[in-house]
């Protein structure tokens, strides 16, 4: 009797007749009149034929094992060995859950080294390509390791991808790989980028992050996609050891009776298109609901006061008036200013003088203005959000998020810039919310509590003297 065959074809399992023990990983294919499975099913299926002790030709995978010589001589962290331990031990598949500045990078190194089998990294950004490519030439500097994205397109048994090249020619990838990495692996479920953990017959899986959670509620799906999150500890777990020694400040203002009125009245018709009409942004489906109701000229019209009362309170001149002092009262201290939308980083970058980030900025502009910030030529920056993950700046200790209150992720990756640990350093995010207003109450919510809205943060000094002058 012949051996049933597992292929690969496109991304996709194929066997003539599966037996038995794996027919549920299997659909009938009529166009091709064979069984297919998704690539990632490819573990199960082998190891589910094998415990059966069906033998079986594998003709699916074309990686093997890679030969690697790990010239770093660093001791992990606890955290870091317990995070590799707990991955280990879940069959070399989950999340591990680390703050930003905490080394996910060594985690991931770790794990190559420990599973030395031919190996894809994806992160989101360029800035990451090259941060990763420029550690694993450090860690493994007799392997070769290739690039996907920004121009490259090598072939090599350690590659690192962008998401968005690994997705394009996720086909091509997908027998190659042992092992996955996904840095800001909550960047994964997304319709385009889950394909390359679909298909993928990798069976080994990493996940790294600093916080899963994603605004659609995706990330449920990493557990199918990656593994379950199988080691997890919060920046506050690792403050004054691993990372530096942090504090969050909290700083409300209030709007000034012009801009209450108008700020009030938006959104008075606003709630009123959204009562009559039963829109919930609350959701996600409410909040594109709303946005396709813009068509109309009632929609339009509440949506553009949606809009304008955003704006009155993440513009709020209150708010400058904060910043000034927070910079007064950090006068030599490297400072990130984060805000929610370009027009705001452009009018302070422009009534502060301090040099600005956003998306608009040209790569080599952006690059150069990042290394004058780190050699210290330049001591503030402002950006939108661009700053919000794929970039070190360890020599950052002061964070302000002056408008946007973030979600939870974002949140976290901002505090991230701060927390890389230096001799002596004291890190401090500041968070300037408009009072009353539903930024105040975005706020509330991700920390898991409603404060009363004249309910002061810690004393730092002058500013609460600026906070309570009269308008």
């Amino acid at each position: 009797m012949n051996k049933p065959v597992l292929r690969l074809d496109r991304g996709t399992l194929v066997m003539q007749e599966p037996p038995e023990v794996v027919g549920d990983h299997f659909t009938w294919d009529q166009r091709s009149q064979s069984y297919r499975a998704r690539g990632m099913d490819y573990r199960d299926i082998a190891l589910g034929l094998r415990e059966a002790g069906i033998a079986f030709e594998d003709r699916a995978k074309a990686f093997g094992e890679l030969n690697l010589t790990y010239t770093r001589e660093i001791t992990p962290y606890p955290h870091q060995a317990a995070a590799l331990t707990a991955w280990k031990q879940a069959g070399r598949r989950g999340v591990v859950v680390l703050p930003t500045g905490a080394g996910k990078t060594l985690v991931a190194q770790l794990a190559l080294k420990d599973t030395p089998r031919s190996a894809l990294i994806c992160v989101p950004t360029l800035d990451l390509l090259q941060q990763w490519y420029s550690g694993l030439l450090a860690a493994f500097p007799d392997t070769n390791i290739g690039l996907l994205g920004g121009g490259s397109h090598d072939e090599s048994p350690l590659l690192v991808s962008t998401y968005d090249s690994a997705a394009i020619y996720a086909e091509e990838l997908a027998g190659r790989y042992a092992t996955l990495i996904f840095d800001e692996v909550h960047h994964l479920p997304s319709d385009f980028h889950r394909s390359v953990a679909e298909m993928c017959i990798a069976p080994y899986r990493l996940g790294l992050t600093a916080t899963p959670k994603r605004s659609d509620g995706r990330e449920a799906d990493l557990g199918r996609l990656v593994g379950p999150v199988v080691y997890s500890v919060s920046p506050d777990e690792l403050s004054g050891d691993t990372l530096a020694d942090y504090r969050e400040v909290i700083i409300r203002v209030k709007l000034s009776p012009t801009e209450q009125q108008r700020y009030d009245e938006c959104m008075a018709l606003r709630n009123e298109y959204l009562r009559m009409t039963g829109i919930r942004i609350g959701s996600i489906e409410g909040w594109q609901q709303f946005i396709r109701s813009s068509g109309t000229l009632e929609g339009r019209r509440a949506f553009l006061a949606h809009r304008e009362a955003k704006s009155i309170a993440y513009g709020t001149e209150g708010k400058l008036r904060v910043l000034e002092e927070i910079l007064a009262q950090h006068p030599s201290e490297r400072t990130i200013i984060f805000t929610n939308d370009n027009a705001t980083v452009y009018r302070i970058s422009r009534e502060f003088l301090i040099p600005s980030i956003t998306h608009q900025t040209p790569t080599k502009e952006r690059h150069t203005l990042l290394e004058r910030f780190r050699a210290g030529e330049y001591r503030l920056l402002v950006t939108s959000r661009v700053l919000n993950e794929g970039v070190d700046v360890p020599e950052a200790s002061v964070a302000v998020v002056l408008s946007g209150t973030s979600t939870e992720r974002e949140h976290i990756q901002r505090l991230g810039r701060i927390l890389r640990r230096a001799q002596g350093k004291k890190a401090v995010l500041y968070e300037v919310i408009t009072e009353g207003t539903t930024e105040e109450r975005i706020s509330q919510q991700r920390r898991g509590q409603w404060q009363p809205a004249g309910e002061a943060g810690p004393d730092i000094g002058p500013i609460w003297e600026t906070l309570n002058a009269p308008d």
